[in-house]
């Protein structure tokens, strides 16, 4: 709730979002595009994402090793990465 609403529209504020659905097909392209990423770019990488999570083992700031990972990995290579360090955060229902 937003309580920080003009007081003279409080009550005929009314925002409406219209979602947009990816095809099947642009969602098959994306993965492409990810997959075709990932095997250009790690090769260039090595041993990439060693020294981030040798800084979150360490509980050093990690912004450094964001920098130089997101040259070469995907997000989702960096967020497993960081999994395996820290484990992964779940919510409890």
């Amino acid at each position: 709730m937003n309580t920080f609403l003009p007081k003279e529209h409080a009550g005929e504020v009314v925002t409406e979002i219209e979602l947009i659905r990816s095809t099947e097909a642009e969602k098959g392209q994306q993965i492409e595009n990810v997959q075709r990423y990932q095997d250009n770019r790690n090769t260039l990488a090595g041993e990439g994402l060693k020294p981030l999570q040798a800084a979150a083992r360490e509980r050093k700031n990690v912004f450094e090793g964001l920098l130089e990972a997101v040259k070469t990995h995907s997000l989702g290579q960096i967020s497993h990465a960081l999994y395996d360090v820290g484990g992964e955060y779940r919510r409890n229902m």
